[in-house]
């Protein structure tokens, strides 16, 4: 809604530029414009409505090129205002809002903004990654040293016969809360994961009241954070340092569980049955090591995950609480050439309740290269 009033008000602006083309030009008498335009000058009239149209054209269909294409209209426009300025000096309110977008632009899908920064760091990972050998095919003979649990789980996928993965890149949507007291927020994501050197990059586009929401989680060699803005610019959580590595280290696991079982034969994870459908991961990575519970059913399906070592996040954005976090799973499809699950939660159980802050539903997985 706010787009489509924004892009009328703005297309409206721009189209009015045309009666200083029209007025230089002599092709309409326009008794409103009392100063004269030069021919030059009215071709720049027309140049900025022709940028400004395009401005308009490219929020809804080239999101990436909005913020440049309308600063160039906005100083276009100014320029010619300012040298009619009697006749056209309240276009400089409508440009007041053309420079608010571009400057949301900027950040939302620009230079600025978390979702280049996203971008940027795949980019780099990607580009590591091509120097990597070919993956391995997964045998039968590999997954004799997993706990029968996890056997079965990687046969009902389809791992066997599948290349070990390098990484993976996925596409979700749902809708999140921060707590369980605060409104859902809608959203559409994706992550590429990386196995190499484990790194994990994830970027969620949300909406909350109507307002965009930017969210980036980044999981590198030696650190780890996630920052959330509203608007794309406006900071709500920056959290960095040891306690997000480690928290994030679970998430880690949690991706290899889910989205990539063939990873769950990575030589950095220590395993120990607890049942005929429960077994305890120990994933260590530099520094870093967490556990979780992988819980299985008859068929094979893993049906939960669940680790005392993924603190939740306080509503202030800094406070980390010890609770339960668990991702119950269910509705397995066909995802890429394996059989995962579709759709799941996310849950923290603390002292005065289990509740989701998290609905999921994977739309694709495609393993990488």
């Amino acid at each position: 809604m706010l787009r489509a009033v924004f892009a009328v008000v703005v297309l409206g602006h721009g189209l009015i530029h045309l009666l200083g083309f029209v007025k230089a030009f002599g092709l309409a008498p326009l008794e409103q414009l009392r100063a004269p335009i030069a021919r030059p000058m009215g071709i720049l009239w027309l140049i900025a409505a022709i940028l400004i149209a395009l401005t308009v054209a490219a929020l809804f269909f080239a999101p990436r090129w909005f913020w440049a294409l309308g600063a160039l209209g906005l100083v276009a426009s100014q320029m010619v205002i300012c040298c009619s300025w009697s006749d056209a000096r309240f276009g400089t309110v409508a440009n007041g809002l053309l420079l608010a977008g571009v400057i949301y632009g900027a950040f939302a899908w620009g230079p600025f903004g978390l979702r280049t920064e996203y971008e940027r760091l795949v980019h780099e990972s990607m580009e590591r990654m091509a120097s990597a050998p070919p993956p391995k095919v997964v045998t039968e003979e590999d997954l004799a040293p997993l706990p029968s649990p996890v056997q079965r789980y990687l046969r009902f996928v389809g791992a066997v016969g599948q290349p070990r993965p390098l990484g993976f890149r996925a596409r979700m949507k749902g809708r999140i809360r921060s707590s369980e007291r605060t409104d859902w927020m809608s959203f559409e994501a994706e992550q590429v994961n990386f196995y190499d050197s484990i790194r994990r990059y994830f970027w969620m586009d949300a909406k909350r009241a109507g307002l965009p929401v930017d969210v980036l989680h980044a999981y590198g060699a030696n650190d780890a954070g996630m920052r959330v803005r509203v608007l794309s610019m406006i900071p709500a959580v920056d959290l960095q340092g040891p306690e997000a590595m480690r928290t994030e280290t679970v998430t880690i696991l949690n991706d290899m569980s889910i989205f990539a079982p063939g990873a769950l034969l990575d030589s950095r994870i220590a395993w120990r049955e607890l049942d005929p459908l429960r077994v305890e991961a120990t994933l260590t990575n530099g520094p870093h090591t967490v556990r979780a519970v992988l819980v299985f059913d008859e068929s094979g399906a893993l049906v939960d995950f669940w680790s005392d070592d993924r603190p939740m996040l306080g509503e202030d954005g800094k406070t980390m609480t010890p609770a339960r976090w668990s991702t119950p799973l269910r509705e397995y499809g066909i995802r890429g050439p394996l059989r995962l699950a579709t759709r799941g939660e996310g849950r923290y159980a603390p002292p005065e309740g289990d509740y989701a802050y998290l609905e999921l539903e994977i739309l694709e997985v495609m393993a990488l290269p």
